[in-house]
């Protein structure tokens, strides 16, 4: 994992590249040179469209072009997509079950120095509510750019979550691997304990298994669990069966994310000991990435700490 891209850059570059494949229109919300979308906007601009500062305004036309049989991606910031425009993204894209692609960047604590007010923490648990609603949240550039893919083929609203602005590992050769709304990949074996992670905490899962393994003997599995809704409850499931533990990581509150939604399968059908790492019901704060990582507990060491506390409890 020496390779280094932002999920951003991934997703601009995907929907440039799948603009001759594919007819799809993209919206943003005058953040394109953030979020990316500048780049198909560069090589499609009739098939681009700046709404400006006004997010409701973005939602809703994305909402009108679908109804056209257009698929169409509408980009901004987390905080602004789920936050801001949330009624439009509830009432005109998931309620009308509309081909609309939100896509949206900056997510978590960990893009840093934008502080508590842009740091969202609360998306996909808004989202994951919305009825009808698929909630994405891809690990690196390569599973980025095929769930793009997998985006515009899918049916029905979206909310595709691309996290920080910072540069982050490879983890997967696309050759090796396929990617499928709703199928997550085991990307360490394991028979302790699984951990459970999505977005970019995945690379800091596969950090803190190799640890475990080679400094305290413990055998952890590692899923990546991309799509959040609806949730691989065969994985979960068979996961909790095998390895009798199971602990969640995601950049994002512990209260309706990940967390939350494996708790849900768990207490239904297989109850094991069960922990969750991610932001512990709190708003962010500014800061550099690596402090905040060791802030708020999202780093591989958090990870080996919690899975060590799982297992002496259980």
């Amino acid at each position: 994992m020496t390779v280094k891209v932002s999920l951003r850059e991934a997703y601009g570059k995907a929907l440039s590249a799948l603009s001759d494949k594919y007819d799809f229109w993209v919206l943003d919300a005058d953040l394109s040179k953030a979020t990316k979308t500048q780049i198909f906007a560069d090589k499609c601009p009739q098939r681009f469209f700046n709404m400006g500062i006004s997010e409701g305004d973005l939602m809703s036309t994305a909402a009108g072009i679908a109804t056209c049989g257009k698929t169409v991606f509408a980009s901004t910031f987390a905080m602004f997509a789920a936050g801001r425009a949330y009624d439009q993204v509830r009432n005109s894209i998931a309620y009308p079950n509309l081909n609309v692609k939100v896509a949206a960047t900056h997510g978590g604590i960990l893009i840093g120095e934008d502080g508590g007010s842009h740091q969202c923490v609360e998306d996909i648990a808004l989202m994951r509510a919305i009825p009808g609603m698929t909630v994405i949240v891809p690990s690196d550039a390569v599973e980025t750019q095929a769930l793009v893919e997998q985006a515009i083929l899918y049916k029905g609203p979206v909310y595709l979550r691309l996290g920080t602005r910072y540069d982050v590992p490879v983890i997967y050769n696309e050759n090796e691997y396929t990617f499928e709304i709703g199928k997550s990949i085991q990307v360490k074996a394991g028979n302790d304990v699984t951990i459970i992670a999505t977005g970019e905490m995945v690379c800091e899962a596969i950090v803190a298994s190799e640890e475990l393994k080679n400094v305290h003997g413990i055998s952890a599995r590692v899923i990546d669990m991309h799509t959040i809704k609806p949730i691989d409850k065969d994985m979960v499931i068979k996961c909790a069966k095998e390895t009798g533990a199971v602990v969640t990581v995601e950049d994002h509150n512990v209260l309706g994310g990940l967390g939350g939604a494996v708790a849900e399968v768990l207490i239904e059908e297989y109850p094991v000991p069960m922990k969750r790492i991610g932001v512990m019901d709190k708003f962010g704060r500014s800061g550099t990435r690596e402090a905040l990582a060791e802030m708020y507990g999202l780093n591989s060491k958090a990870i080996i700490q919690g899975v060590k506390a799982l297992l002496k409890r259980g």
